[in-house]
């Protein structure tokens, strides 16, 4: 009988050292305050907990002896004994005497003890265990993420990116961005993404962000060369993957799909006929504008049918307020201006044209002559 086989996880966490670097590398966002506030929280905590075990002390002033003598205890004498007693310094001047006073040391004063204890030490603490908390954090992130979205390079076209799909639904936790500069990380933190710090050409920099388990990969460098050499090193960790890639020169796009990539987009000339679009056809190019603008009036989504929809013509759906750009069977895809699909079938997609909840559409004004 064979021996069985340990399980072994598919994931290789690092430890030591080696994760001490995979935590300087991995950025994730948090809601962490500001060292400044976070002080004064902590004082004001303090400072609250004193003044309510003083006022306690206060208001049962004639329950408290001082040096023996019964009552006579002034705010001094009650600041003191909460200072001395959340402190836990304890000098035995002044003590409780009645049962009622005693037993607000058990059930409040103690209470307020230990919250005052925490105040104390929690800062050391948090030095303390900030490393191992975020460490743990790392390492749970990489165990759990997969199929999600990698956008390498976070300057206009990669925050472009992130923004589209941040809009389109998309959870902020399943987009990892990698860049070079400590900068564009934070700033995605903010968005609510996870950020790699690196030169994305380094296979280990995209082992980091988890790449042979992503489902896409935005390649948005500002370099051709860059991104050739990033969308090889993509391709290889994630075979199945799709990477979209921005070029600037058109005739460097068809290498790029050599690489690796599955759809090219040329920026730099994308732009300008855009440029020119909005010159020559400015409604058009307003119109092309609002397309391209997720927060505006209308959007080109891609979208599986309705219960509705099975059954019905494509052209039946332009009635409703959408139109039809094309219908997705299989693998092949149907374009409105060639499509001979009269039936939509379960299992079919739509990319549509629809609007969306923003501002309406304001026709550019004509130059006066």
């Amino acid at each position: 009988m064979a021996p069985k086989r340990q399980r072994t996880s598919s994931l290789d966490l690092p430890s030591g050292p080696e994760a001490e670097a995979l935590v300087a590398r991995i950025k994730l966002p948090s809601k962490s305050w500001g060292p400044i506030r976070n002080i004064l929280f902590r004082l004001a905590l303090a400072v609250g907990a004193l003044l309510i075990a003083a006022g306690i002390v206060y208001t049962e002033g004639d329950c408290y002896a001082d040096r023996g003598d019964l009552g006579g205890i002034t705010w001094i004498d009650a600041l003191y004994y909460a200072t001395v007693s959340l402190s836990t310094t304890g000098y035995g001047d002044i003590v409780p005497v009645c049962e009622s006073a005693r037993l607000v040391n058990i059930f409040v004063i103690t209470p307020l003890r230990f919250l005052f204890l925490i105040v104390l030490v929690g800062t050391t603490i948090e030095v303390l265990t900030r490393k191992t908390r975020e460490e743990l954090r790392t390492t749970r992130w990489r165990q759990r993420v997969h199929d999600h979205t990698v956008i390498i390079g976070f300057g206009v076209k990669g925050r472009s990116a992130a923004r589209m799909l941040l809009d389109s639904g998309v959870p902020p936790l399943s987009i990892v961005v990698v860049a070079r500069e400590r900068s564009e990380i934070e700033e995605a933190n903010r968005m609510g993404l996870a950020g790699v710090i690196g030169d994305a050409r380094r296979e280990d920099i995209l082992r980091d962000a988890a790449t042979e388990r992503a489902a896409k990969v935005i390649v948005a460098t500002d370099e051709d060369d860059t991104s050739v050499l990033v969308t090889l090193t993509a391709r290889r960790l994630a075979p199945k993957a799709e990477i979209v890639a921005a070029v600037r020169e058109a005739a460097n796009a068809q290498i790029l799909r050599q690489s690796g990539a599955t759809s090219v987009i040329p920026s730099a000339e994308s732009v300008g006929h855009l440029m020119a679009l909005s010159l020559i056809s400015p409604v058009a190019g307003t119109l092309m504008e609002d397309l391209l603008d997720s927060g505006r009036g209308l959007e080109v989504v891609q979208r599986d049918i309705t219960k509705d929809e099975l059954g019905i013509s494509p052209t039946e759906i332009d009635s409703r307020g959408e139109i039809v750009l094309a219908v997705i069977r299989g693998d092949v895809v149907h374009r409105f201006d060639t499509s001979d699909i009269r039936i939509l079938q379960k299992g079919d997609q739509l990319v549509v044209i629809r609007h969306t909840e923003g501002s309406e559409y304001t026709a550019p004004a004509r130059p006066e002559s």
